[in-house]
């Protein structure tokens, strides 16, 4: 039953998690860490990422804009 609620919550999130991403991506768990760090610091980046402390946000609605050929 918890599991149940854990993946309704995943699924109502606004955002992912560095997890997500390399999962997606699949790529492992430092270069999926080393392309958020490099994200959240460009100028003009393709997406936006949100780091709290250590933890990397992704918005959902622009990474998967730029996944799927809409970012530049």
């Amino acid at each position: 039953m918890a599991a149940d609620t854990e993946r309704e919550a995943a699924v109502n999130q606004q955002v992912y998690m560095a997890a997500d991403i390399q999962r997606m991506l699949g790529i492992g768990k430092s270069s999926a860490y080393t392309f958020l760090e490099e994200v959240h610091r460009q100028k003009n980046p393709p997406f936006r990422v949100l780091k709290i402390g250590k933890l990397f946000r992704v918005p959902k609605r622009g990474f998967d804009e730029w996944l799927n050929g809409g970012g530049d």
